[in-house]
């Protein structure tokens, strides 16, 4: 079987502590991590130096749970704001991409296409946005809300907040600004365009007062793996992030969700697969097995029930034996792809609760030394059950450290992964096309603060 032409796409998830539950309690963590700076700084210069694509960093515009008796024991209360984070980050790094979490249902088009556009100028061409609709339901109240949208009506609202944005990103045509001194002209009104969009959910006016970035479009993350979030994915975004865990169920999901790019004329690569995986290494597989049993050891049965109740649907397995079988769960109004993926782990492995959020601590993680762990990477690489990874690391920032030093040169020396970056921008770099400018169907030129008016493209 021929070699693929491209290379692995790589992503570190950047989590201050460590993504793994109880990271922040590994002697090598950093436990005030969250909220340093200087630990960011050095763990994204780490990531650059190992020519990794992007950085990643996942939020919700919450607490990660109300329930104090586990949070406690998380170090899940307290994060940087995404945006400004990699923002501050931009002007420390020079190549790596910047991807930021933003959610679609607690956040308004304007906002998302102008920061997203300022981050791709201040960066160089580096920004990325990993568009989400929100499952945690604490955020509704954060906003004024009762309740949490249901699903179905959050992903038709992001459906069309992205078409918003994608307008917005095109109010300016890439050479309008001419700042022609003797004239006295900074930009050509011809190549001004206002969106006026009406839609369901957002009346959009425009245009964005933000040049157009050097990628044209900050490049489009999504994370879901639902039948609606994969008819996103495939009608729109230029990376997935996924959770398959199983080799044949990653070659399913790729399989399903490139077959449906043909259907809005696109290519099969551009848009990148990438599940996630967080590796332990060890100078021996007995090593590294040992440095996640260690680990997991750490987790108190209040932190792991609520870890489990979180991801199957906010269901309360508190009442539920430890060592009994997984109940019958409702379901799901948060991620409906994460709770069935629990539930059919435990029905196919016989796991009791204990065992269960025990697993899913440790979900995605793949023990070994460089030499295994990169024997997994070319397997599943080969076998398009992936394009890449994202990479999470257990503990921080010893984990991330383990990975460039280690497994990192032995991907490179398989030719499975660059040695230099390829370009300056984050599209250079994961081998995604600029978008061409679009003329939306309702453009205005002359007074943009009068009335608008529809105009023909």
């Amino acid at each position: 079987m021929p070699r693929r032409p491209d290379k692995l796409k790589l992503n570190a998830l950047l989590y201050g502590t460590g993504s793994h539950v109880v990271g922040w309690r590994h002697p090598q963590a950093a436990p005030n991590g969250n909220r340093d700076f200087a630990h960011y700084r050095r763990m994204a210069q780490t990531a650059e130096r190992g020519k990794l694509d992007a950085l990643f960093i996942a939020d919700v515009v919450a607490t990660q749970g109300s329930h104090i008796d586990s949070l406690r024991r998380s170090a899940r209360a307290d994060t940087f704001e995404p945006l400004t984070l990699l923002a501050a980050l931009a002007a420390v790094t020079e190549r790596i991409g910047l991807i930021a979490t933003a959610t679609t249902t607690y956040n308004a088009p304007y906002h998302i296409a102008r920061k997203f556009a300022s981050l791709d100028h201040l960066s160089g061409g580096r920004a990325g946005w990993n568009l989400v609709t929100s499952v945690v339901p604490d955020e509704a109240a954060n906003f004024g809300a009762d309740t949490h949208l249901a699903h179905a009506q959050r992903y038709a609202r992001a459906d069309e907040f992205r078409e918003v944005v994608a307008g917005l990103w095109d109010s300016w045509e890439d050479d309008a600004f001419i700042e022609d001194k003797a004239a006295g002209l900074h930009f050509d009104h011809e190549k001004l365009h206002v969106l006026n969009h009406q839609g369901t959910h957002f009346r959009v006016r425009g245009p964005l007062n933000v040049a157009r970035s050097p990628q044209g479009h900050p490049v489009l993350v999504q994370a879901g793996s639902s039948e609606a979030g994969r008819e996103l994915a495939a009608r729109c975004a230029e990376v997935i992030f996924t959770a398959q865990h199983r080799l044949e169920d990653a070659r399913a999901f790729y399989s399903d969700v490139k077959a449906r790019l043909a259907r809005y004329g696109r290519q099969p690569d551009h848009l990148k697969i990438l599940p996630g995986v967080m590796p332990i290494v060890g100078a021996s597989e007995a090593d590294a097995r040992d440095k996640l049993r260690e680990l997991q050891a750490l987790i108190d049965p209040v932190l792991g029930l609520r870890l489990l109740a979180d991801n199957a649907g906010d269901f309360d397995l508190s009442g539920y034996p430890l060592d009994g079988p997984l109940p019958d769960l409702p379901p799901s109004n948060r991620s409906k792809s994460r709770q069935q993926g629990i539930v059919d782990l435990a029905r196919r492995e016989n796991l009791t609760i204990r065992q269960l959020y025990e697993r899913f601590a440790s979900a995605g993680v793949v023990t070994g030394t460089p030499k295994t762990i990169a024997d997994r990477f070319e397997e599943w690489f080969e076998t398009y059950g992936a394009d890449g990874f994202n990479v999470a690391f257990a503990w921080a920032p010893g984990g991330l450290d383990d990975f460039v030093e280690l497994v990192v040169p032995e991907l490179q020396r398989r030719g499975l992964f660059r040695t230099e970056y390829e370009g300056p921008t984050l599209r250079d770099q994961l081998g995604l096309p600029r978008p061409a400018f679009v003329r939306r169907p309702s453009t205005v030129r002359g007074d943009v603060t009068g009335p608008v008016s529809a105009e023909a493209p």
